[in-house]
């Protein structure tokens, strides 16, 4: 990484390794996978940590059924052992007509709160979040996601009144830009009043659990839906989060309330699923999450990650929030690598470029 873009290339590399996978993509006839506009390809993703312990980095390579290479890399080190494999698919990975890639869609984050964890009070006048749309929407933000209701672990709820006259003054000035508006709320009353100052997506972190009645005002409005997976509620979903299988468990979730969605009237092609990364997860469970993220890819619909700046990737690096940009790209580009499509972000311009580079060596 060049030094003007201000990141520190070791704290990429201490997050990449805990996820233990590097993308490898030989010919193996059990699984082809066809990716529009290109080749038949055959996709094998690593699960080992052996090239870590062996100072090797990940390496990547594909071809097509005859075997023709499309791209190749792989670092000096000693050869990594031979590593367990289950396959995956990068959905939409193509060229467009003017052989750019743009396979993904970054989300700029716009709270206009007093309490979230890392930016709150700084844009809780409404010209300041405004001023600060604008910034992430020039910086590459396809879509801004307005919350004025804090989501961290220990939040304590706000009210619709109060979350309306935050919000609506900023959807207000930011609706009729390039950027799409989403309202993260959990609110009938605050998302139908965002859908009428402009907003066409909704980000419900209970994925219509709070307010079940906010998926018909979905089907009904025609818009747009990202349904996330959380334990509990942000008051106490950090209080001792335990699992079965993390991973299965997050997907039957997200499964059920695509299932639910749906049976409301909400058209499957309008929802987004969220795994949701932080909220009532451990370490060790957001990372199995990035890991396996393929599973939750599996179940067809575009999937949202949020990473940005969370308190796992501070305690795997020892930074602070605002130090964290590093980490939140390193884990944006193995996400991406893993097929996720949707990325809310801080730093849009910063990991708009990441996931361009990398959206560009997966497709090759």
């Amino acid at each position: 990484m060049s030094p003007e873009a201000g990141l520190d290339a070791q704290a990429v590399l201490s997050v990449a390794p805990h996820l233990g996978v590097g993308p490898v993509c030989g010919e193996d006839p059990s699984t082809p996978f066809r990716l529009p506009g290109m080749p038949t390809l055959w996709l094998t993703v690593t699960n080992s940590k052996s090239g870590a312990s062996s100072g090797a980095r990940p390496s990547l390579a594909c071809s097509t059924r005859s075997g023709s290479s499309i791209a190749a890399t792989r670092s000096s080190g000693a050869p990594a052992k031979k590593a367990r494999t289950s396959s995956t698919w990068v959905p939409g990975i193509r060229a467009d007509d003017t052989g750019g890639v743009d396979p993904w869609r970054v989300m700029g984050v716009v709270n206009v709160t007093p309490d979230s964890f890392s930016d709150g009070g700084e844009f809780l006048a409404a010209a300041d979040a405004i001023a600060h749309g604008l910034r992430l929407a020039a910086d590459g933000a396809h879509i801004l996601d307005i919350g004025g209701e804090s989501t961290r672990p220990g939040a304590q709820p706000v009210d619709a009144d109060e979350e309306l006259r935050r919000v609506l003054p900023v959807i207000e000035g930011l609706a009729g830009g390039e950027a799409r508006i989403s309202i993260d709320t959990t609110k009938v009353e605050v998302a139908s009043r965002a859908f009428e100052a402009g907003a066409t997506i909704v980000n419900d972190v209970s994925a219509f659990r709070f307010e079940p009645e906010l998926a018909g005002l979905v089907a009904e409005a025609g818009v747009d839906c990202c349904l996330m997976h959380m334990l509990g509620e942000p008051r106490t979903m950090q209080d001792d989060p335990g699992y079965d299988d993390v991973v299965a468990d997050v997907r039957a979730f997200l499964e059920e309330r695509l299932a639910f969605a749906t049976t409301a009237g909400v058209r499957e092609e309008r929802i987004w699923l969220d795994p949701g990364i932080g909220f009532g997860k451990t370490l060790e469970h957001n990372l199995e999450l990035l890991r396996r993220l393929d599973e939750i890819v599996a179940l067809g619909r575009p999937v949202v990650v949020g990473t940005s700046r969370k308190s796992f990737l501070g305690k795997l690096t020892g930074k602070a929030e605002k130090e964290r940009l590093p980490g939140t790209i390193a884990t944006n580009v193995l996400a991406l690598e893993r097929g996720a499509r949707i990325f809310r972000v801080h730093d849009v311009a910063e990991a708009a470029q990441a996931l361009a580079v990398a959206a560009a060596v997966v497709r090759g």
